[in-house]
């Protein structure tokens, strides 16, 4: 009889484990950065899914609307960021969303303003303190981190920004600006450019030992102040990305989430494989 009981309570628990699958959490795929969310059906799930901490979404203030697009004509008024972006995430945070499951680690929203940078960021602003229970905040020269973190790329309202007291935003900084500009995380967290300002490499042969110098250089000096480094619009193929993390580029802009997450992981075992075994 004891033993029925014992087998009943266990038969509960497992029960009520698979009912609330959003206990469980994926491992994060560190390095990979999902960039270019209008081209998937549900752009933040889907990053989510493949495990990707670092997730960009393009935004136009059109309206007084924050809407989700790479170009004007492909606005779409339902698309807006609370909808598909800061939403879902509370309601995956706070367990109000129990079919999607959140990586294990914090999450950075990548938000690239494509319309004017100064009142596209005043809307941003007044939306995001709806958010404030999850977002991470500057106040008064402390950052107190939560579960996301919001990085404005694109058209960057950088002299706003400096001057507030208080925000739940900061910046990606321009790298080919890294070594002027020494300001901590305070305001910067990542640092990033476009890769053929860098690099003409185009993945043929070895990545030539000058180009591999200068961006050497600009990644130490983005982590002497602790920025991870990205470059934009790189060739998208392993021999590229292979390269870019030797030189200790921290992550790796794709469109191809899948691709990349499988590069990744394989890396990372690779890795994982001590000498000899």
């Amino acid at each position: 009889m004891n033993y029925l009981k014992f087998f009943g309570f266990t038969l509960i628990l497992i029960i009520k484990l698979s009912v609330f699958p959003a206990a469980a959490q994926l491992l994060p795929l560190h390095h990979g950065y999902a960039h270019n969310d209008y081209h998937h059906k549900q752009p933040l799930y889907e990053a989510l899914g493949n495990g990707y901490t670092y997730i960009e979404a393009d935004i136009y203030l059109w309206r007084n609307q924050l809407i989700v697009a790479h170009v004007i004509p492909q606005l779409r008024l339902h698309k807006t960021l609370e909808r598909l972006y800061l939403k879902p995430l509370l309601n995956c945070i706070n367990g109000t969303d129990r079919t999607n499951i959140l990586p294990d680690a914090p999450i950075t929203l990548m938000i690239d303003i494509k319309s004017a940078s100064e009142p596209t960021y005043q809307a941003l602003a007044t939306l995001l303190k709806k958010y404030h229970g999850i977002l991470s905040e500057y106040r008064d020269g402390k950052i107190i981190q939560r579960q996301v973190t919001i990085v404005i790329t694109g058209h960057k309202p950088t002299a706003l920004l400096k001057a507030q007291q208080h925000r739940f935003a900061f910046i990606d900084e321009d790298l080919m600006q890294v070594q002027k500009d020494t300001l901590t995380t305070n305001l910067y967290q990542t640092a990033s450019c476009k890769y053929s300002r860098l690099l003409k490499w185009n993945g043929r042969g070895d990545l030539p030992a000058e180009e591999r110098r200068i961006l050497c250089d600009y990644v130490r000096q983005a982590h002497r102040y602790g920025k991870k480094v990205r470059l934009w619009a790189s060739p998208e193929n392993p021999v590229v990305w292979n390269a870019l993390l030797d030189c200790g580029v921290d992550l790796i802009n794709t469109d191809r989430l899948t691709d990349l997450k499988e590069f990744l992981n394989d890396r990372q075992a690779i890795a994982n494989v001590s000498p000899g075994t």
